[in-house]
């Protein structure tokens, strides 16, 4: 019965978690061709679960690495920007370099953003590896069906972008700020420590349906 409950609890926990995962595999792929948006979610999905695995193994260990959340949502900002600023110029790269340039951006990001789902596993699991394994598995499917529907609503509804763009911003900032060798809430304080992802994540909605809008009545004055 306890083994039971174990999956019950990692594949809840997986489904909880990879809303964030999602949108940035979401957000990478969106530009593919369609055929290539589920391969390269599988690839890149698949390449980071193997990495987590290995990362999921050391988890308590990686809980006394101080700075290495803060590490992970710098990157994650990064790529967030990038991802959000990535439509200029790509009409001159190949699609094949865009398809691996998807798989890299998927894998990196997974991973910066991947010790949540590492540790609410590991904690599920009881150090049973199998289990461990299992939970990571699960995550493929999630992050590929989820990752590709989401593409697809970006491309028919941009304002879908932006909402993603928010989630990560949310997520990064929320990880800089529970990073234990920063303790930047000794600083701020928990309610703007808690605030501030927030407040970030609607800056970035903000300017995303202003973007929008401008796309908009570009595209209606085109028309006229």
């Amino acid at each position: 019965m306890s083994f039971l409950w174990a999956i019950l609890s990692i594949t809840i926990i997986d489904l909880a978690l990879s809303g964030d995962n999602a949108a940035v595999i979401g957000l990478a792929i969106k530009n593919l061709p369609l055929q290539q948006r589920k391969i390269a979610a599988f690839i890149g999905a698949g390449g980071a679960i193997v990495l987590r695995v290995t990362l999921t193994a050391l988890a308590t260990l990686l809980l006394r690495v101080p700075y290495l959340n803060a590490i992970g949502g710098v990157i994650l900002i990064w790529i967030t920007w990038k991802l959000l600023n990535g439509d200029a110029g790509e009409e001159k790269i190949k699609s094949s370099n865009k398809f691996w340039s998807a798989v890299g951006t998927i894998i990196v990001a997974d991973l910066s953003m991947a010790f949540d789902n590492i540790m609410g596993v590991a904690g599920a699991a009881h150090g049973h590896v199998g289990l461990m394994i299992f939970g990571l598995a699960v995550s493929i499917p999630i992050l590929v069906l989820g990752a590709s529907w989401l593409a697809t609503m970006m491309n028919r509804y941009p304002i879908i972008i932006y909402i993603g763009g928010a989630v990560l911003a949310h997520t990064s900032l929320a990880m800089i700020f529970a990073d234990h060798g920063l303790g930047l809430p000794h600083y701020t304080g928990e309610l703007a420590a808690a605030l501030i992802p927030w407040a970030l994540a609607a800056a970035v909605f903000i300017w995303g349906w202003l973007q929008v809008r401008k796309m908009g009545s570009g595209h209606a004055e085109k028309t006229v």
